[in-house]
């Protein structure tokens, strides 16, 4: 029962990389396309809404309704590449390649191997939000230097949704559920947590339930530096992004450790 426990934690603190790293050189043959893809659907609300809907509804909060936007949308950037990185390739390395039972052969850990490939989603959640952030910033819808601060929150953003989707990769039996996480979770998070209009707008009710989303801490600290604005409660914020990362992450390695490990 001991070793089982153990095997289902990191082994020690620098084991992941060779997951990160495994993943990092298949990644490498289709980055471009991957980027694109990750790029893609945040861009169109961006400049859909950010142009169409922007025309009619002004100014939001001093601003304009384009740079209100694109906060919103880094963080639903590193929320949905975070996401679908895990619940689909992570899920098909485990359960279709059987990739994560060659490397349990090696020295590597159950732990070792489900924080390597979070660190792998933090950093596809990292260069998704990261490149919406750079072409707000180009277009004048983020401010310089400020944007820099931006850059640790939505990494942290990415490792909070990837723990979270890591408990639903080990609980889903195959690909077809996954689409309830996105329908039901991702979906509803998008337009309570204020990606896309403000969440004072919102009845009192959703308005409380927003401030127990991830979604809304990572865009409460990301709007503010492209807005070159101070975030308030910037240490509630960080801490529940922390807590959304680290707790998951041990409910994952049990579940895995129950269904690859029985």
């Amino acid at each position: 029962m001991r070793e089982l426990c153990a095997a289902a934690l990191p082994a020690n603190a620098w084991n992941w990389i060779a997951v990160w790293r495994r993943n990092y050189l298949a990644w490498k043959k289709v980055a471009l396309a991957s980027i694109l893809g990750n790029l893609a659907d945040p861009m169109i609300y961006l400049f859909g809404l950010g142009f169409g809907l922007g025309v009619v509804v002004g100014r939001i909060d001093g601003t304009s309704y384009v740079a209100f936007l694109a906060g919103g949308m880094v963080a639903t950037s590193a929320m949905t590449a975070a996401t679908f990185e895990t619940i689909y390739a992570a899920f098909a390395r485990m359960h279709a390649q059987r990739t994560w039972e060659a490397i349990l052969y090696t020295q590597l850990t159950l732990g070792d191997i489900v924080l390597g490939e979070l660190a792998w989603a933090a950093t596809k959640a990292f260069l998704a939000g990261t490149g919406i952030t750079v072409v707000a910033t180009l277009l004048g819808y983020a401010a310089w230097p400020s944007v820099l601060y931006a850059l640790p929150v939505i990494a942290l953003t990415g490792l909070a949704f990837a723990s979270l989707a890591m408990v639903i990769t080990a609980l889903a039996p195959s690909y077809d559920y996954f689409v309830f996480y996105q329908t039901l979770v991702l979906t509803p998070m998008l337009f309570l947590c204020g990606a896309v209009f403000p969440v004072a707008q919102l009845p009192n009710v959703f308005q409380q339930a927003a401030h127990f989303l991830p979604l809304a801490h990572a865009i409460d600290l990301i709007r503010p530096a492209l807005l070159s604005r101070p975030a308030g409660n910037m240490g509630l914020h960080i801490g529940a992004l922390c807590i959304y990362a680290v707790l998951p992450f041990f409910l994952s390695a049990a579940l895995f450790r129950r269904r690859l490990m029985p």
